[in-house]
């Protein structure tokens, strides 16, 4: 497909030297992702920071964002390869080998975390001397790791979208609402795990009348759990008559990670209702439904974080001075740095503050 030509930019940025080159990369259109970080208005803020942005044509279809819509932000839009050669590059997954081998030597990639990166890939990335940051990983100065809370959260109310159209007629389900109303009980949803996405999935199915259970291994976290959730929530460990007795009469249950290592009684299947709502966090990607809120939302982390990449010099000097942002690298100047992609490929990484301090050196 001919990309459109790349719109001019029209304020004063477009006479000055940007002071970072920005390409913001399509999904693959063979895998399921529709998520994307920067929305138009976004790239227009960054635009007036003094950050040219090379966006791939398309790349904001399955967030309803046109070219155009774009590029009347100043976004130029081009084609996949020149969104590459930028000097940093986002992309929502992780990039094929034959993508990384046209990023320019040196550049820096965005993209969240993926333990399961290909062996090609990794190579790629040290071929060119890419520094690779995992979003997700990235704590902030006040120890928040937001992009990745933000991901959690959209994750955990969209869970109820999921269960609330699985209810439905629509979704082939038994045709109910998860809420009661006068002389009908609202449906019964039973939530195990802990952290920020079940604890959001358990605010959005209160808010939506549902009658809601946490239940999880460790008694802080529902400590944590009742403070975040309010007092509507109910919450119990994980007691096997308890567990039993809350498998048999939830309408809706969403499976998470808990505190402590945790599997499913698969014998309990046997107990649940036949027309179960059954949504297993580890499996599913929730936020694929809402992407346009995910590209609202993470824009705000983005434009928070690059504002400080400028305010530090650049990337390479804001990983050299703040840990947040060191423990989420994955490659450094063509140094692998994660530890477990290394054991996974049987390759050798080295420690980021190991390497940092032999740079300074």
């Amino acid at each position: 497909m001919t990309s459109p030509t790349p719109q001019p930019c029209e304020t004063s940025t477009a006479t000055r030297k940007p002071l970072l080159t920005l390409g913001i990369l399509n999904n693959y259109r063979e895998s399921d992702e529709t998520r994307l970080f920067l929305t138009p208005e976004a790239c227009g803020m960054l635009h007036t920071m003094g950050i040219r942005i090379l966006m791939e044509s398309g790349a904001g279809i399955d967030i309803t964002y046109s070219d155009e819509a774009y590029a009347g932000h100043g976004v130029e839009i081009v084609t996949r390869v020149q969104a590459l050669h930028a000097e940093m590059v986002i992309s929502v997954r992780s990039l094929k080998a034959s993508d990384v081998m046209h990023m320019r030597p040196d550049a820096t990639l965005m993209t969240l975390a993926d333990p399961e990166l290909p062996r090609d890939t990794v190579q790629a990335l040290l071929d060119r001397r890419i520094t690779l940051l995992a979003i997700d990983r990235i704590c902030s100065a006040n120890q928040q790791y937001t992009f990745e809370r933000v991901l959690e959260e959209i994750d955990g109310r969209a869970a109820i979208l999921y269960a609330q159209e699985g209810l439905s007629f629509l979704g082939e389900g038994k045709g109910v609402l998860l809420s009661g109303i006068a002389g009908v009980e609202p449906c019964e949803v039973l939530i195990i795990g802990e952290g920020c996405r079940v604890q959001s999935a358990a605010k959005a199915a209160l808010s939506a009348g549902a009658r809601v259970t946490l239940m999880d291994n460790d008694i802080s976290a529902l400590f944590d759990a009742e403070a975040n959730c309010g007092p509507m929530l109910n919450t119990s460990a994980i007691h096997p008559h308890v567990l039993y007795n809350k498998v048999k009469s939830a309408d809706v249950i969403i499976l998470d990670a808990c505190t402590r290592e945790f599997d499913f009684p698969k014998q309990l299947s046997a107990a649940m209702k036949d027309n179960v709502y059954l949504l297993d966090m580890a499996e599913t990607i929730p936020s694929l439904i809402v992407p346009r809120t995910v590209a609202m939302a993470m824009s705000n982390v983005m434009l928070n974080f690059l504002s400080e990449t400028l305010q530090m010099g650049g990337i390479i000097r804001q990983i050299q001075t703040m840990p947040g942002v060191q423990n989420a690298v994955v490659t450094y100047q063509g140094r692998l740095t994660d530890k477990l992609i290394a054991l996974r490929h049987g390759l050798y990484a080295v420690n980021i503050s190991v390497l940092l301090s032999a740079t300074a050196n």
